[in-house]
Parts: structure tokens; C-alpha cells; sequence
């Protein structure tokens, strides 16, 4: 389907329906809205209807073109069912001219007579969604018009359809999630069919290398993941070290301190190192910080290794610096300045009103700022894959090579891979544990923000 033909179509037919309700409705006297609301009226009950049916343009390869396409080919059913999605995916690509040449001379003619009925398919498909979108506007526009009068409560419809539409966002947003819960949770039993949950949980030793022949060498399939547990929340507190005391102090001098033009270049400066790519702070691990700890180290007579999880964490800290200062910064400036007034004239110092008054008050601020700066450091992958390393070790010592749960997710999912697999269901698993996680630090952080905005409200 045409996506810019239909859009020019929906627009100009909700433009034309809008313009004729206002103009009807400045020709008309004690209207119980204002024209704008009935111009507004008639463009939403034309464009909704519209909108509906293009929602069919979405299911129709699922639902309508693949069924019809498989339909053609004389395989029989039994090979049909296990290649179905490969094959569909053949034709698709050789329809759209996404293979070679050479490949597309060499297709059989089952696939060629398939590719030949999926372009007829397709474009049928599209020109009757086409017109169905074009007949519903239509039949949207005849419905307004035939109902128009002069006592309609155009502003109260509009303001009706406007509130379904803005629950309908929000609705977007918590189906969404469910969904991925939902999925993770799925998968996440099927891993659980294949290895035991105490194995997974508490095992210690994490090589998810599945043999495909009997005979083949290499392949161990040891799914603990307690030391992928363990290196994600060592690297994550490294960071946590380096960002909290330099971000939060940041925050009181750019706040409490700074002269207003130093604040006005400092800040922006600051907030750069959120900008810089995640791969441009591997790099600058690997090549720079982690071959600085190896000297250090072998000057002080310690041996540490050249990926490292305190090479990796140091970066991360500094990569998360303006997740805690900028917004640290923000809740210490919304702190009201009669609550300083008031410590300072009760004869407290600058430096003893910013301890005792000014960061209790922003404290819920300030403990939403470092969850999303925890929550920014499990997340991070480059930086480990670059500077930590891929190694499954229990490991206490930050100069020894670590792996965490998102760098393990990465290289489960690379390359061909099976999804009946244990190695690839295991990706899910991970997934689910590290959302377990961060919810739990959320649920943490709700409840102290909430006790101390009810003490300092």
C-alpha cells in the first residue's frame, strides 16, 4: 500500500469534513459550542473510522498474504509446516529484489509461481484496504453531516473522543509491558523445562555451550548463573562509587554554590558525558584505564588482568555522572529557598542548612536519581563487553575478568541460533531476573520516597 497516497487521502478528507462543520457552524446562530469544536468534531469523526480500518493494513501479511502465498506451494504439509516461515521469508526477499541475482536465477518454480501470486496478493491487498479506509471516511463524513445541528455538544464530544484517545496512550504503554512480561515469563518456563531452577539460581559455574552431535568437544551446558549475579553487581557498585560522591557533590556546588554564569556553562558541560556513544566509552576503557590499572598494579607487585571489572566499572561511574548530578541538581534547586531563609536566620551555617535542611527536603529527588543511574549501570553492555570481558568467574577481586547478565543476554542471541535451545531460552531467563531486579529497587525507592515527601511536604 501506498503509506504517502493513503496519508495525503485521510488528511485531505479530515481537513475537508473539518472545514465544512466550522464553516456550517459560523452560519448558524445559538450554537451551544464555538465552530472551532464543531469543525473539530467533524474532522474526528472522519478520521477515527479511518484510522480503524488502517489498523488492517498491519495484520494483513499475517493474517491474509502469507496464508494465501503458502497456500500455492506443493510441498507437502508436513515439510511445508516446519519451513513455512524460511520459505515465506525466500519468497518476500525475492519479491522485493533483496537477493542476488545469481540467487534469484536459481529459485525452482514453485517459488517463482509463489513470488508471482505474493506481489498479486499484495497489491490487491493494499488497494482494498485503500478503498475501505477511503469509504470509511466517506461514511464518517455522511454520519457528522446528517447529524449537525446547532444545539450539538460538539465541545463536549470532542473533549470525550480526546480522553479515549489519551487513555488509549496510556493503555499503549502498560499493555506493551505486559506483553514483554508476558513473553519473558513463557520463555522463561521453557528454559526452566530443560535445567532445574536451583541450578540456574545458585549454580556456580556458567558455560551455556550446547553440543548439537554426541561426539562434539567444547560443549559443557553449565547454566549458574551466580557468577553472572555476582560481576553484574560488582561492576554496578564501582560505578556507583565513582558517580554518587562526585554526581551528587556536583549538584549541591552547581545548586548551592556556583555563580549563575558558571552554572549556565558548567551544567551543559556536565551533561556531555551522557551524550558520548556507550562504544566510544569501551574503547576509552579497553585502550586507555584498563592498561593504566595493569601498570599500576604491576608497580605496586599485583598482577591484575587486562579486562577487568574495576576498569569497566570506573568508566561506567563516569558515564553516569550526569544521570546523578542533572537531576540531583534540579530537586536541590525546587527546594524552597524560605527553607534556607529559615535555617539560616535560626543562625545554621550555609553548609550545616544544606546538610540538615536542604537535602532531607530533596531526598526523594535525589533517591530517583541514583535509581536510574543504578538502573543505567546493570543495563550497560559495551562497556563490559570492551573493558570486563566475557569470563563467568566467582570472583571477589575487581582486577580479575567478569561477565554480567546483559553481556551474557548478547552473546546467547548472536549468530544462528535455535530457540528450542536451552543456550538461547537461557537469554530469557536472564532477562526475567534482571526485571525482577530493577523492580524490586523500584518498590525500594517508592517506599523511602514516599515516607520522607510525607515528612518534608
Amino acid at each position: 500500500m501506498n503509506s504517502l497516497l493513503t496519508l495525503l487521502i485521510a488528511m485531505s478528507l479530515t481537513f475537508l469534513s473539518g472545514f465544512r462543520g466550522w464553516y456550517r457552524a459560523n452560519s448558524e446562530s445559538n450554537l451551544r459550542s464555538r465552530p472551532i469544536y464543531h469543525g473539530l468534531n467533524h474532522g474526528l469523526w472522519v478520521a477515527l473510522p479511518m484510522l480503524a480500518v488502517s489498523c488492517l493494513w498491519l495484520v494483513s501479511d499475517s493474517l491474509i498474504i502469507k496464508p494465501s502465498v503458502l497456500s500455492v506451494l506443493t510441498q507437502n504439509s508436513t515439510q511445508l509446516l516446519v519451513d513455512a516461515d524460511f520459505r515465506y521469508l525466500e519468497i518476500t526477499q525475492a519479491a522485493q529484489g533483496l537477493i542476488s541475482a545469481s540467487s534469484e536465477a536459481a529459485l525452482d518454480e514453485d517459488t517463482k509461481r509463489a513470488v508471482a501470486h505474493y506481489l498479486l496478493t499484495r497489491q490487491n491487498t493494499d488497494n482494498g484496504i485503500l478503498l475501505l479506509i477511503i469509504a470509511s471516511g466517506l461514511l464518517g463524513f455522511r454520519s457528522v453531516v446528517r447529524r449537525f445541528k446547532s444545539s450539538t455538544p460538539a465541545r463536549e464530544q470532542v473533549e470525550r473522543i480526546v480522553k479515549i484517545l489519551l487513555a488509549a496512550s496510556s493503555g499503549v504503554a502498560v499493555l506493551t509491558t505486559a506483553g514483554i512480561v508476558l513473553a519473558l515469563i513463557f520463555e522463561t518456563l521453557r528454559f526452566f523445562q530443560q535445567v532445574p531452577f536451583t541450578e540456574f539460581l545458585f549454580g556456580t559455574h556458567w558455560s551455556p555451550q550446547m553440543a548439537i552431535r554426541a561426539d562434539q568437544v567444547g560443549s559443557s551446558g553449565a547454566f549458574g548463573a551466580l557468577p553472572l549475579f555476582a560481576g553484574t553487581l560488582m561492576i554496578a557498585l564501582i560505578a556507583m562509587m565513582v558517580a554518587v560522591p562526585v554526581g551528587l557533590y556536583s549538584a549541591i556546588y552547581l545548586a548551592e554554590y556556583a555563580q549563575p554564569k558558571v552554572r549556565t556553562y558548567a551544567k551543559p558541560a556536565l551533561e556531555i558525558l551522557a551524550g558520548i556513544p556507550t562504544v566510544v566509552y569501551g574503547f576509552f576503557a579497553a585502550l586507555t584505564v584498563a592498561p593504566l590499572i595493569v601498570d599500576i598494579c604491576r608497580a605496586m607487585g599485583m598482577s591484575a588482568s587486562s579486562e577487568s571489572a574495576l576498569a569497566a566499572g570506573l568508566v561506567m561511574g563516569v558515564m553516569i555522572i550526569p544521570f546523578v548530578s542533572s537531576l540531583s541538581e534540579d530537586v536541590i534547586s525546587a527546594v524552597p529557598q524560605s527553607l534556607r531563609d529559615g535555617s539560616l536566620a535560626m543562625g545554621a551555617t550555609k553548609a550545616e542548612t544544606i546538610r540538615k535542611v536542604v537535602l532531607p527536603s530533596a531526598l526523594p529527588g535525589i533517591v530517583s536519581a541514583l535509581l536510574l543511574a543504578f538502573s543505567r549501570a546493570i543495563g550497560e553492555t559495551m562497556i563490559v563487553v570492551m573493558a570486563a570481558g566475557l569470563a563467568a568467574n566467582m570472583t571477589a577481586n575487581p582486577l580479575e575478568s567478569v561477565t554480567t547478565i546483559t553481556a551474557q543476554i548478547v552473546t546467547t542471541l548472536v549468530g544462528d541460533q535455535s530457540f528450542d535451545s536451552p543456550k538461547t531460552l537461557s537469554a530469557f531467563a536472564l532477562g526475567l531476573t534482571l526485571f525482577f531486579f530493577t523492580l524490586m529497587l523500584n518498590i525500594i525507592a517508592l517506599r523511602v520516597v514516599r515516607k520522607y515527601r510525607e515528612q518534608y511536604a
